[in-house]
């Protein structure tokens, strides 16, 4: 019976091409054609219901997160932390990196408004916690001369928080020489500095100076650690703040994380910012390291502090800020300041290490790079009047806005950008 099935079935298929160039063949064309054109119809609806691919690492900082948690603890009583057994992937030495020559990654945090208030997250890749460049030796004799001059008020650790300075004293010692092998070279009690000669013993007790101030000397970032008490509020009891610019160690050390905020007049802070904040702060574990970017505007050259907003060295009974700035400087003054902030949980401590590394250049040199000035003018013109208060635009922004708008002019004019360049770099990689 199957034979006699298969022998039918052969005789209508040889009788195909016959049928076909009689009678079908218009039909069947057709049939085709309108079987292709369903396919493609279907493949375009499912295409549309797929959500778009997201860049991996790379969010967008000045719109709202939906970013969540890449790994959440056990719970735990608030102020109390039980060691972990967690060691981070030994780095890789950076490629070609050289104390000379290597130049500072070019971070540009900003894109085309609107602006919105976020914390701004994303992950960070272990190979990458510390950034140094050709600006090292610089930021080095900086910092030198300002722990001669105060470094007890800027390097500062408390005796509940020593154990946590320490630890992270030690992480450098391990990973600095590893990651930067032509600068430092691991040693039995410590760390050696092969440019500069300096050698650290971090092993004899006590130490010969506060462990954050010997931080301090080996990176170019500041540092600061949080230590979360028995109210479940995370407190500033480590810190090595030299570099700021604006704001000093010894208006915030001991405070609480939403306290520090608020003192500063953090835009948003209450309403957008303070729950997130204290969720991460409590949930982060030291396998789930993050990075965040900001920027500021500022009316003079010196990087440790401006002196645009007053003193440094004031009494502390008088504000400093943005009131005191000159208005209007010339454009030579201008100043823009990016850090790169990175988070991270020390295993044995349970401190939230940040290390801040600020980048400093002249506005007119990065107004020189295509599309920067145009989307620089957009996001300042896009901050609200709290962001704008927080960031002194009032005191600087005619002649700047007039000079972006110049030179985005003159970038359209000689073809380097096109005319519609905000909307051809929504591809653009954040932060660059």
């Amino acid at each position: 019976m199957v034979a006699n099935t298969l022998l039918a079935v052969q005789q209508q298929i040889e009788r195909v091409p016959q049928l076909v160039s009689q009678n079908f063949k218009p039909v069947l064309y057709g049939g085709i054609i309108a079987f292709l054109f369903t396919s493609f119809l279907v493949t375009r609806l499912i295409q549309r219901k797929k959500p778009a691919p997201r860049r991996a690492n790379s969010p967008d900082l000045e719109k709202p997160s939906s970013r969540k948690p890449t790994s959440k603890g056990p719970e735990r009583t608030p102020g109390v932390w039980t060691p972990v057994d967690f060691k981070w992937p030994d780095p890789p030495p950076y490629p070609g990196w050289d104390v000379y020559k290597t130049d500072p990654l070019p971070y540009r945090p900003f894109k085309h408004g609107p602006y919105h208030i976020t914390m701004g997250l994303r992950t960070m890749q272990w190979d990458d916690w510390i950034e140094l460049d050709n600006h090292y030796l610089k930021f080095h004799a900086d910092k030198k001369r300002r722990i001669e001059e105060r470094g007890a008020t800027h390097c500062r650790t408390a005796p509940e928080a020593m154990d946590g300075a320490i630890e992270l004293l030690e992480e450098l010692c391990d990973y600095l020489p590893q990651r930067y092998p032509t600068l430092y070279r691991k040693t039995p009690v410590g760390i050696d500095n092969i440019v500069t000669g300096e050698c650290f013993n971090v092993t004899q007790r006590p130490l010969p100076e506060d462990p954050m101030q010997t931080c301090a000397r080996l990176v170019q970032d500041d540092l600061a650690i949080m230590f979360e008490g028995s109210d479940g509020q995370y407190y500033l009891l480590a810190g090595a703040i030299l570099l700021a610019g604006f704001w000093r160690l010894s208006d915030k050390f001991g405070m609480p994380l939403s306290e520090i905020h608020t003192s500063g007049d953090v835009p948003g802070f209450k309403t957008k910012l303070e729950k997130g904040m204290m969720n991460f702060f409590r949930r982060v574990q030291p396998n789930g390291p993050v990075l965040r970017n900001n920027y500021f505007l500022q009316v003079d050259d010196e990087l440790a502090w401006s002196s645009s907003i007053g003193a440094e060295d004031g009494d502390h009974t008088q504000a400093v800020g943005w009131d005191t700035a000159e208005k209007n400087k010339a454009i030579e003054h201008h100043f823009f300041r990016s850090e790169r902030q990175s988070l991270r949980r020390l295993p044995r401590s349970g401190g939230v290490v940040f290390t801040i590394r600020t980048y400093f250049e002249p506005v007119t040199a990065i107004a020189k790079e295509p599309g920067v000035p145009g989307r620089l003018a957009s996001a300042v013109r896009s901050w609200g009047d709290d962001v704008s208060k927080y960031k002194g635009r009032e005191r600087y922004q005619d002649v700047l806005l007039e000079y972006l708008d110049e030179q985005h002019r003159q970038q359209v004019e000689r073809g380097v950008i096109g005319e519609n360049y905000a909307e051809e770099d929504e591809g653009r990689k954040y932060p660059y």
